[in-house]
């Protein structure tokens, strides 16, 4: 699957070449943090899919990537079989919602919610790191797009 990245502004999906071909997106997808209303964890990821598919691809239960288009704008869904999944709300920007299936939800969740980001070292406490330093992003689901 993608790998999510979060930055100090961003929130960034880096979507496999496999994953931008079934999308019909060329793209990654990115969202400013100032633009999350809210963050959800969904065991069931696929009755937060709403509307009509508009550009991707989509086997029910199985598989579905790309915009589904809604009468409050679009919406950016990458939902895997019966994953655990993030649903972000999205006020401004490209979508007005994001269904991403991931291992990691709550992590990403905590991370979303900090204002500074955490930083582990080697004996592997962590610490708050100032928020004018440059923080390398973390990468928060990283998972195979075959097998299961």
């Amino acid at each position: 699957m993608a790998n999510l990245r979060v930055h100090n502004d961003r929130l960034e999906v880096h979507l496999t070449p496999a994953e931008k071909t079934l999308a019909m997106r060329s793209a990654d997808v990115i969202v400013q943090r100032d633009d999350i209303r809210s963050a959800t964890i969904t065991d069931d990821p696929w009755i937060w899919i709403r509307g009509i598919r508009r550009r991707g691809s989509e086997v029910p239960l199985v598989l579905a990537v790309g915009v589904w288009k809604t009468h409050g704008g679009s919406d950016f869904v990458l939902v895997k079989r019966k994953r655990q999944a993030i649903v972000l709300e999205l006020s401004g920007g490209e979508f007005a919602r994001l269904v991403l299936s991931t291992s990691r939800a709550a992590e990403l969740i905590d991370r979303l919610k900090v204002g500074m980001p955490v930083v582990a070292d080697a004996d592997g406490a962590e610490e708050a790191e100032p928020a004018e330093h440059h923080v390398p992003s973390e990468v928060f689901a990283e998972e195979e797009t075959s097998g299961d």
